[in-house]
């Protein structure tokens, strides 16, 4: 494999460069200022031609190969830019279980930034298992053909600036709980929306928020796919979430090992050593990831090893982070209080060892 730009990467390698220097000081890039700033940021790399490079042109993205996405982390990372938001996972459902109305209507303003999303999956009582999910979205008996939602979502990334939610919400209690769930596009400004920020233990307020649904309104046309096929879309979300290629992770962890190796006066700790490592890996991996896609190669259930690999460098670098630096500078420190999380966000840890168990290994058939 072959890793080096081709000429073409390598001109967008080097535009990108230039911009990034233009804009450096002018986007916070951590604690609350960053979240508070990253939609004027998600505009500025949009408009730039940084953003949204391998969606389809027919909704404003640039139909370049994934590897562009990769390039832009890279380089956003070395320059110690914002990170840049993280959308795929909705424009990837959308692209695989929209209507064409709902692809036209939304993923444009979806991928320029004009236009703020969340995603209404995780709740409160169901932990790990999403199919256990109780909030529901009952047919309105009336002649408006609207759905009307009740129920409690949490960990709602972005949920105190967003104009629109995707929606997991019950739509049938008599059938088993992975076939009655429909996913639903719902406006955030509405009566029956309540949105309240979570503060995290790193101390930011506003990444997350709980968000309750007590009598708001859905037509029936923002129905995404059909009818009780929401779990369907659930797992094509969460299968590009957990893919590496899509995240960027790989260069953000290897920007934070390089601030922690520039901090040490001796002898390196033994746990930063052991993350540079793991970076590597990470980093090699991807770009193999990348390799296969471009070949046509799809993954499934293969993104649940990326998943378990993420969550093990970004924890090898959170202690390599309280190995170096200890309590002495809250943002890498706060580093490795993300970290902790990293196990249980997007499918916890067990939950992946049991899919590559029962349907990679196929132990348990």
């Amino acid at each position: 494999m072959d890793f080096r730009d081709s000429p073409e990467e390598a001109a967008f390698r080097e535009r990108l460069r230039a911009w990034l220097i233009e804009q450096k000081g002018k986007f916070p890039t951590s604690g609350d200022e960053y979240w508070a700033a990253q939609g004027e940021w998600h505009q500025a790399l949009y408009q730039a031609g940084f953003f949204g490079t391998s969606w389809p042109k027919e909704y404003g993205g640039q139909d370049l190969p994934p590897v562009y996405d990769v390039i832009v982390d890279e380089e956003i990372a070395k320059a110690g830019a914002p990170a840049r938001p993280s959308l795929g996972y909705l424009v990837v459902a959308f692209g695989h279980h929209g209507s064409k109305e709902l692809q036209q209507r939304f993923l444009p303003g979806m991928i320029n930034g004009t236009e703020r999303w969340c995603q209404g999956f995780s709740e409160p009582g169901a932990g790990s298992d999403l199919a256990s999910l109780t909030t529901t979205a009952t047919r309105d008996g009336g002649d408006s053909g609207e759905y009307v939602i009740h129920g409690h979502k949490i960990w709602t990334s972005y949920s105190d600036v967003a104009d629109w939610c995707l929606l997991l919400a019950r739509t049938d209690k008599d059938v088993p709980k992975h076939r009655g769930i429909s996913a639903f596009v719902v406006s955030m400004h509405q009566p029956g929306v309540e949105q309240r920020p979570l503060k995290m233990i790193s101390g930011v307020t506003k990444e997350f928020g709980q968000v309750t649904f007590d009598g708001a309104r859905v037509p029936a046309e923002n129905l995404v796919g059909s009818l009780g096929e929401g779990w369907k879309l659930a797992m094509t979300v969460v299968s590009h979430e957990r893919e590496p290629s899509t995240l960027g992770f790989s260069a953000r962890y290897g920007k934070l090992v390089r601030q922690l190796a520039s901090r040490v006066d001796g002898t390196p700790p033994e746990e930063l050593a052991w993350a540079w490592v793991q970076t590597e890996m990470l980093r090699l991996h991807v770009r193999r990831r990348l390799s296969e896609q471009l070949d046509g190669m799809t993954h499934g259930p293969q993104g649940s090893l990326d998943k378990l690999l993420m969550t093990w460098v970004e924890q090898s670098v959170g202690h390599a982070a309280l190995a170096t630096v200890g309590t002495s500078d809250p943002e890498l420190f706060g580093a490795y209080m993300y970290s902790r999380a990293q196990s249980v966000m997007g499918g916890t840890s067990q939950i992946q060892k049991n899919i590559i168990a029962s349907r990679i290994l196929g132990l348990g058939v």
